[in-house]
């Protein structure tokens, strides 16, 4: 299947223009990161209890709130899940105690409560939490060292960087969209990082492989001519490719429930901005160390 014949789009020689863009959208995301004091992090990361509540008719979310306060719960966080009847309640790892649902259903005894409350309850301690942040940061980092060997070995040092700049890019972009619309980050989220870290660099691989391939077919050419011919030949197989995986996303977003939303939310970023690195973050600057590593060895 094609949809697109005899492409010739002069995509490195738009790399500058890309670079500035990706360069603006990763400092907005930095400087968002920066002004809240780092991404919202969920209990998964920072300890603390969740509870699911239900009721039988709507609720003001800051009535919910202010009875909590006057029921002696410090910083607690309201939000609606799904609907106008259902909300979660977090607290602070401090506020943990064994009667922490009977506290929390008494505050609320005068509300509509259905009687199957609560209908989720999650608690995490300081110290699991604070363990499954190293976790965290420990497997992305392997991963990205992982990827910058494997693609060293398999083609070279300069494929290696642009690869991993452009896994970089789309991990940084993501967290910035994230802490923009000041989303919290659990370990679903995580996993969906490590989704687009994998997702990107199928896509990387396979524009570098045909690279390769005009390489040795095209040895005369400029280099950047070649990788420009790449990127074009493999366009069509790009698009399809992110085309369905992104109507899967869309659609798990928009039905698959609260539980999975972000998760969803996250790949859809994800794939359209691995989409967009794999044109033009991987390719142009593997072609750019390349090209001055040729001139420096006087090729």
């Amino acid at each position: 299947m094609r949809l697109l014949k005899d492409v010739n789009i002069d995509f490195l020689g738009k790399r500058k223009i890309a670079a500035v863009s990706s360069g603006v959208v990763i400092l907005a995301g930095l400087l968002s990161l920066l002004i809240k004091g780092g991404p919202a992090l969920a209990i998964d990361f920072t300890g603390g209890t969740l509870a699911q509540i239900r009721f039988s008719t709507p609720v003001d979310v800051g009535e919910i709130r202010d009875r909590l306060l006057d029921y002696g719960f410090n910083r607690p966080s309201i939000q609606q899940f799904g609907s106008e009847e259902e909300i979660i309640v977090r607290v602070p790892v401090e506020q943990i105690s064994e009667d922490f649902t009977d506290q929390l259903l008494a505050a609320l005894q005068d509300l509509p409560l259905t009687e199957d409350n609560p209908r989720r309850l999650e608690s995490v301690g300081p110290k699991i939490g604070g363990e499954l942040r190293g976790k965290v940061l420990k497997s992305v980092l392997f991963a990205l060292l992982g990827i910058l060997i494997y693609i060293s070995l398999r083609f070279d040092r300069y494929y290696a960087l642009g690869a991993v700049a452009a896994l970089a890019h789309d991990v940084l972009i993501t967290l910035g969209v994230f802490s923009i619309l000041n989303l919290e980050l659990d370990l679903a989220i995580v996993a969906a990082f490590l989704t687009i870290v994998g997702y990107s660099l199928n896509d990387t691989i396979v524009v570098f492989d045909r690279i390769r391939e005009n390489v040795k077919i095209h040895r005369k050419s400029d280099f950047f001519a070649t990788v420009n011919r790449s990127v074009n030949q493999t366009l069509n197989r790009t698009i399809i490719t992110s085309f369905t995986t992104f109507i899967v996303v869309f659609v798990l977003y928009l039905i698959g429930g609260e539980v999975i939303k972000y998760f969803a939310f996250a790949l859809i970023v994800g794939v359209l901005v691995g989409t967009y690195s794999s044109i033009y973050v991987a390719s142009p600057l593997m072609a750019s160390l390349e090209v001055r590593a040729q001139a420096r060895s006087g090729k």
